[in-house]
């Protein structure tokens, strides 16, 4: 809880000397943060891991940077679920969002070449439900976990009148390290060089302003099934795939010359922030599965596809650039480790005032 929302502010507030008020009846429930901390103790307790000095409950948290790093830099991120939350309250799912909410950091601060270290939440509404909080709380601790990194410390702030009822906001923090001469910045890439994209779960967390007004318009059973034994609702609320694990193995094994989390601005947006300005990736659509989801919104939304591969990442969670000679060793590598990859394009020199990144 926010330090103000801890204060005993029983003391009269009212112009009427005879009526007491409390926090509780201002909106703020203190007991309900405390039941929520004590909630949320077993699942941070479950992502520690060497470096963590204090648990939660202090006013700062404390980390030591891993001495294995000779020259240590320190990576970080900050970033949000975004309006998938809005259908999270719709369809009362709560359990995955804090999944998304640490993909969206770890994994930008891994395309650094960044092994993540921490992580802090930030969760805000404005009448605290114990349950759901929890739900949200357990997701974060289950992608910590899955990210390799400690929950380290969070804050829960209860402000009446900010929010709905049944609503709530998300921010997450990561903190990562990498030796100063790992640092992955794309400037080794060059023509004839391979573009791989690992398999992402679903839509993710980006682009979900234009998913609800595509259901708004298509008025679908979210219920019904769609994929198999998934519903609608099921691969909408997917949660957003964390690489952290392979991706650092891969960086173990061979030189990785760029990597891209496919985020908001989709496919052409964000591979090109990782290139130098000589070359051009060019992607071929047809190589790669694209999960039904997407067939669905562009066929319900009539979205162009141009439009697709700016908004969404269409299948492709990350993209990962390497030599051609180390290509398939990459390619097997990523199979092992359970990921579904392909090879999406090639590098080639960039001719005139083209686009950086294209998709065919």
């Amino acid at each position: 809880m926010s330090q103000d929302a801890k204060q005993n502010t029983t003391q009269s507030a009212s112009s009427d000397p005879k009526t007491a008020l409390s926090y509780r009846d201002a909106g703020v429930d203190i007991d309900a943060g405390d039941a929520l901390v004590e909630r949320i103790k077993p699942f941070a307790k479950k992502t520690l891991r060497d470096g963590v000095l204090g648990g939660i409950g202090g006013f700062g948290a404390l980390f030591e940077v891993p001495k294995k790093y000779q020259e240590p830099v320190l990576v970080s991120g900050t970033d949000g679920v975004g309006t998938k939350l809005k259908l999270a309250f719709q369809l009362n799912r709560h359990d995955t969002v804090g999944i998304d909410l640490v993909a969206m950091s770890v994994n930008d601060i891994l395309v650094q070449g960044a092994e993540p270290l921490f992580f802090l939440d930030y969760f805000a509404c404005g009448k605290l439900s114990v349950d759901a909080a929890a739900d949200v709380v357990k997701g974060v601790a289950t992608g910590c976990e899955q990210a390799g990194c400690a929950l380290i410390g969070g804050e829960t702030a209860e402000m009446p009148g900010m929010y709905p009822d049944g609503e709530y906001d998300l921010a997450g923090f990561a903190v990562g390290v990498v030796e100063k001469r790992k640092i992955i910045d794309g400037s080794t890439i060059v023509p004839g060089d391979v573009v791989l994209g690992l398999g992402s779960h679903g839509a993710h967390s980006n682009g979900y302003s234009l998913v609800r007004k595509i259901i708004e318009r298509a008025q679908p059973d979210l219920n019904a099934k769609f994929d198999g034994d998934k519903t609608l609702a099921d691969a909408v609320m997917a949660p957003t795939r964390i690489y952290v694990k392979p991706l650092l193995a891969l960086l173990q094994a061979l030189p990785v010359k760029g990597m891209a989390h496919i985020t908001g601005g989709g496919l052409t947006e964000n591979v090109p922030r990782v290139l130098p300005d000589t070359v051009t990736a060019v992607l071929d659509k047809s190589a790669w599965q694209r999960p039904k989801l997407f067939d669905w919104l562009q066929a319900e939304g009539q979205v162009a596809d141009d439009e697709m591969h700016r908004v969404f990442n269409c299948g492709i969670g990350m993209v990962v650039i390497v030599a051609k000679e180390h290509a398939a060793q990459a390619l097997a590598q990523l199979q092992a480790a359970g990921e579904k990859v392909w090879e999406i394009g090639t590098i080639r020199a960039r001719q005139g005032d083209e686009a950086p990144t294209q998709v065919i």
